[in-house]
């Protein structure tokens, strides 16, 4: 760089050096040195032709200066008198100039004072050298006389530097000048016109000045040129160059003008030759041509001086922007390799599986053939280093590092990516290894399975048993792990924690394998050995062990039937389990061979179910880089059409969250139970909450799947496919998360049966029961976000606990009796909700479409407050019938289930919401009986705040029907039962949105509902608080909350109140299972209902023993066994 500047410093030097002297020597072809003055100047004072420069010569060529007859010559001021001798004696050439002038005075029609002044004023200005001075004197006879005469007189006045000759005629003058050197005035030859003389002189002056004004202008921009500052980026190097390029062209242009203009002087004035070859130029037209024939030349002399600047600094100027192309590339290219190389180094993880490691080097490649372009770039940039320096460029000492480290930065990353390629081929012929000693492990467990016990008794069975085994470890050369040491010695570089532990896990499952292998070749051994008479194995009734305890504890025999399950389980595994089937349907083992076999059986299912969660938490990644992520690649985006833009998660719904869940959490805490799969439950238990992630995934799969159907065919999605080389299209993947949350009850179901009495089996049942919950959960919200019409948040509704189809007739008190006749014979077909709080009547409608869109929508018709329900379990006539009623059976819906088990399943659910219901209210009901008994002055008689008979109550209801302001007193203590509220708002009146067009089941109700139920009035049964009482009383309801956990009654059975203790328990018998316990009070009157006979309340109209839930009619209905009645307070 430096030596570039010091050339550069070298050039402009030797320019201004040309430029300068193309200056000086234009001054000096002009006699601008001596005398700096141009025609232009005094071109008014010229055009007066008192002298001028005819170009005329004398014999020794003196130039001839000639003063015309000019009558107001002695007016002329004495400043332009000196300007214009002074002017015309810078003419000719020094040379010529210094032979001295010839001055011809043309006074031939002036007088002799004039002549006098004239020649005494020349003589006194004149500033030049004189040689010859002729007069022409006047012609007059008077004047010529007295010319003569004065002359002869004044001579002395008029003596010069050199002679003065009076003429007195032309002729005489050519005597001293020579004809040709005379103009026509004067009696010669010579063609002068006084106005192109004086154009001429003007234009060579001027060319003069433009040669040196451009020389002047060509060393100022030089001087900028080279004092320009060099930019440091792409762009103003190349704007800088452009401007240069452009300011060059101009004063190229400028030159060309100049070039021109002096060929154009030249040409007028040898034009008179070119036209006549035989004219002949006079000297001072040849004087005029040899001027601007120098002129030229210094022209000529500053573009080539400037040209050759210009070269070396425009090749400074390209150097500089391929210097800034250079640094540019080298940063975006650095950017991009440090970029790889972070990336790269993201490539830690040596796998978990082998399918993992599998995943990790295809993904490791897939990102090496993207990285080969950026590599290629880098090494291509460092390449032109050899150009740079075979160029001689100004800045190579800055380039040839930044090349060298480009190629080191390339060779790094090869070497890096090289090194984890082999890193992960290492993990993977671990994992191998893992693989071959696991399945081996297996297949030994499997072997061990499957040996038939009864063979095995004889000698003969008992070596071929033998045979087998050695036979098999025979195989374990080459699959099993010989020397821990050594694998952790040879893998040391991948051993991570994870994996060193899996290796320890595999290991010690090989050691326990070979042990069990052990144990088997010592019994058999003993078995060959005997020499006993053989025994007749007799193969038992499987009843018998059917029930046969294990005797370690947590093992229990159990007869394995093939269910839909064992699809589910690998080949092996089912040929291992139909033989276990044979084996415990045929004879009974040993106890020893059954907790054997059925260990075998649940490690079969744990690792299933490890395995195919690895390959579940696989797939989900695969689809989350393979797909989602493309959506955000710049580079598909070309790909993705406008419409699915923007909806990535529509498409994949919390697919992101479900895989962070099973990669980060589930799967590594299953992992940990690979020994105890036993304990697997609790796994599951654990993480039950997080399971609720899946029902958020299955409401959105209707929405994925519609925007998959209509992009299915995208040119973005086969690319994804093709480059993840996938048979199967994104849609088949998108149903993994349902399929695998359906798989988990599968799986669970297994283990328990291979489970039952072990350790874990109460978690497994319990885990089992919640992913059954769950998988309800899910097809329940599926269908609760289908409904649709309804005006409030179904959130505010609770729970939803039950959904399902039926048909509906109703019977309602109040409405017209044409549609009270319609509505009893002829159904609708209703889609129930039972939530927490209420229960929804919907008309469910059948979607034309495929796939999700083939699913319903349930069109919200009306809805009951489960704190106004009432049910009656049988209706006469049919076992899949039951009530449900509303506000003292105003409202009647009689509900046919398709089948008497959903009746159950549905009457227990109501049931339980009602009982949890009744349990709160009583408990309300007590405190505020508590605090209003408090608050009166005196004790109220036990009999009137406990058992309030009917006729009191009736009477009650006639005074609310009066008094608006007084509260129900069948309400729970003082709340009644809510009101309808608003429409619009959540609760919808009884109005419900039928019509009569529709299955005629259309009417209204516009009568305020009740504020209770009245299910003594209904049922004909009493409502009175029952005395408890010692005696025996039948059980209406199931009850297992005893204060003993073993203590439990269900409905039907008959027991027995023996005594009262203390805190309101009473000691119960239970007649039919024997057991006795401890009962609150308060739940025995649940239990028992109102009667010793233990009778429940019947609520049909005919008074038919159908029963009715008397406890679970309405809250209002039943608190008024605990509540204290209003009007008993007062009175």
């Amino acid at each position: 760089m430096r030596c570039w500047l010091k050339i550069e410093e070298m050039a402009l030097e030797e320019l201004m050096q040309r430029l300068n002297a193309v200056s000086q020597c234009a001054d000096e072809i002009m006699h601008q040195d001596i005398i700096p003055l141009y025609a232009a100047d005094i071109q008014d004072q010229l055009k007066k032709q008192f002298a001028y420069l005819s170009g005329g010569r004398g014999g020794d060529g003196c130039p001839v200066i000639t003063f015309p007859d000019y009558p107001a010559f002695s007016e002329i001021p004495e400043k332009e008198f000196q300007n214009v001798l002074t002017y015309l004696t810078s003419i000719p050439s020094l040379r010529d100039a210094g032979i001295g002038f010839i001055l011809v005075i043309d006074r031939r029609q002036d007088k002799w004072t004039s002549v006098k002044a004239s020649i005494l004023r020349i003589a006194a200005s004149f500033p030049g050298n004189l040689q010859l001075v002729l007069v022409l004197r006047p012609t007059g006879f008077f004047h010529r006389a007295l010319s003569d005469i004065a002359f002869r007189f004044n001579k002395d006045e008029l003596k010069m530097k050199v002679p003065i000759i009076m003429l007195g005629s032309v002729s005489e003058l050519q005597g001293y000048i020579d004809k040709t050197q005379l103009t026509e005035d004067l009696g010669g030859t010579l063609d002068y016109c006084h106005n192109r003389w004086l154009s001429r002189r003007t234009a060579i002056e001027g060319f003069a000045q433009k040669v040196k004004q451009t020389a002047q202008i060509l060393q100022s921009f030089g001087t900028e040129l080279a004092e320009t500052e060099l930019p440091n980026d792409v762009q103003s190097t190349s704007s800088l160059l452009a401007t240069h390029t452009e300011k060059k062209d101009k004063m190229k242009e400028d030159i060309r003008v100049a070039v021109e203009q002096g060929d154009d002087i030249l040409g007028s004035i040898t034009k008179p030759v070119t036209e006549n070859p035989d004219y002949k130029l006079n000297q001072d037209q040849l004087d005029n041509q040899t001027t601007v024939e120098r002129l030229l030349a210094q022209l000529h002399e500053t573009e080539t001086a400037f040209d050759e600047f210009w070269v070396k600094h425009q090749q400074k100027l390209e150097q500089c922007l391929r210097l800034r192309n250079f640094e540019q590339n080298f940063r975006e290219v650095k950017a991009a390799l440090d970029i790889v190389s972070e990336r790269l180094s993201a490539f830690t993880d040596v796998g978990n599986s082998r399918s993992h490691v599998e995943h990790i080097l295809k993904d490791l490649a897939n990102f090496k053939e993207k990285s080969d372009e950026t590599v290629r770039k880098a090494k291509m940039l460092a390449s032109e280093r050899d150009a740079f320096i075979q160029s001689n460029h100004y800045a190579v000492d800055s380039i040839i590092p930044k090349c060298s480290e480009l190629h080191h930065l390339c060779d790094a990353f090869t070497t890096e990516t090289e090194r984890r390629r082999k890193l992960l081929n290492k993990s993977l012929e671990l994992h191998d290894l893992l693989e071959k000693s696991m399945k081996w492990c297996d297949e030994g467990i499997y072997l061990l399975a499957s040996q038939p016990v009864d063979k095995c008794q004889s000698q003969d069975g008992a070596e071929s048993a033998l045979q087998e085994i050695e036979k098999f470890l025979d195989t374990g050369a080459g699959n099993k792990i010989k020397e821990l040491n050594k694998i952790y010695e040879e893998y040391a570089h991948i051993l991570n924690e994870d994996l060193k532990d899996h290796v320890q896990k595999v290991f010690q499952k090989q050691e326990s394998m070979e042990e069990m292998f052990q144990k088997r070749q010592v019994s058999l051994k003993k078995l060959a050995a005997k020499q006993t008479r053989p025994v007749q194995p007799v193969a038992p009734r499987p009843e018998a062990f059917v029930k046969s305890p294990c005797t370690s504890p947590g093992l229990q025999r159990e007869n394995v039937s093939n269910s839909e399950s064992s699809a589910l389980r690998r080949v092996n595994y089912r040929k291992g389990k139909s033989e276990m089937t044979e084996l415990h349907q045929s004879r009974g083992g040993s106890t020893m061979d059954d907790e054997e076999n059925l260990a075998v059986l649940r490690q079969h299912v744990m690792n299933e179910l490890i395995e195919t969660e690895r390959a579940y938490v696989e797939e989900l990644l695969c689809v989350l880089e393979g797909y989602a992520a493309e959506m955000d690649n710049p580079l598909m985006a070309h790909l993705i059409p406008p419409e699915l833009q923007n909806k990535k998660d529509i498409l994949f719904g919390n697919m992101e969250e479900i895989y962070h869940f099973h990669n980060r959490i589930f799967l590594r805490e299953l992992e940990t139970y690979v020994e105890y799969p036993e304990l697997v439950g609790r796994c599951f238990l654990d993480q039950m909450e997080d399971f609720q992630i899946y029902e958020k995934y299955c409401q959105n799969k209707p929405r994925s799947e519609s925007l998959w159907r209509q992009f299915s065919d995208s040119v973005f999605f086969q690319e994804c496919q093709r480059k993840l080389d996938h048979k199967l299209s994104l849609d088949s993947y998108l149903l993994k998360p349902v399929q695998r949350i359906t798989k988990y009850q599968l799986l669970l179901k297994e283990m328990l049966k291979y489970s039952k009495n072990c350790e874990g089996a109460e978690d497994l049942q319990e885990a089992l029961t919640s992913i059954l919950g769950i998988l309800k959960a899910v097809n329940d919200s599926m269908h609760q976000i289908a409904i649709t019409g309804y005006d409030g948040n179904l959130n505010e509704l609770g729970k939803l606990l039950m959904q399902g189809s039926f048909s509906v007739w109703t019977d309602h008190k109040k409405g017209h009796t044409k549609v009270k006749d319609l509505a009893r014979f002829k159904p609708m077909q209703r889609h129930l909700f039972l939530h927490e709080k209420a229960v929804l009547f919907c008309k469910k409608r059948e979607e034309n479409g495929e796939g999700y869109e083939k699913a319903p929508s349930y069109s919200y018709k009306h809805s009951l407050n489960m704190a106004a329900v009432g049910i009656t379990e049988n209706v006469k006539g049919d076992a899949k019938k039951f009530e449900i009623w509303y506000n003292a059976r105003e409202e009647v819906y009689i509900v046919q289930a398709p089948t008497p088990e959903v009746k159950a399943t549905w009457v227990n659910e109501i049931r339980k919401v009602l009982t949890s219901q009744l349990q709160a209210c009583r408990e309300a009901s007590q405190h505020r009986t508590l605090e209003q008994t408090q608050s009166l002055p005196l004790p109220l008689p036990a009999s009137s705040c406990a058992s309030p008979s009917r006729n009191h109550i009736r009477n009650t209801k006639k005074m609310e029907e009066k008094k608006a302001d007084l509260t129900s007193l069948e309400g729970c203590g003082t709340t009644v039962a809510p009101k309808y509220p608003e429409k619009g708002k959540g609760w919808a009146k009884p109005s419900h949105s039928l019509d009569a067009s529709e299955e005629n089941d259309g009417w209204s109700s516009a009568e305020e509902p009740l504020n209770s139920s009245d299910a003594e009035e209904e049922g004909g049964g009493g409502a009175g608080e029952i005395k408890l009482t010692p005696g025996k009383y039948t059980v209406v309801t199931d009850y297992d909350k005893g204060v003993s956990e073993e203590f439990t009654v269900k409905s039907g059975d008959l027991v027995q109140l023996i005594r009262e203790g203390e805190d309101g328990l009473w000691f119960v018998k239970n007649l039919s299972s024997g057991r006795e316990g401890w009962i609150p009070a308060n739940n025995l009157l649940m239990l028992i209902g109102n009667s010793k006979s233990a009778q429940s309340l019947s609520s049909s109209e005919s008074g038919t023993a159908s029963s009715n839930l008397s406890t679970s009619s309405s809250c209002s209905d039943s608190c008024n066994v605990s509540s204290t009645s209003f009007s008993d307070i007062k009175g």
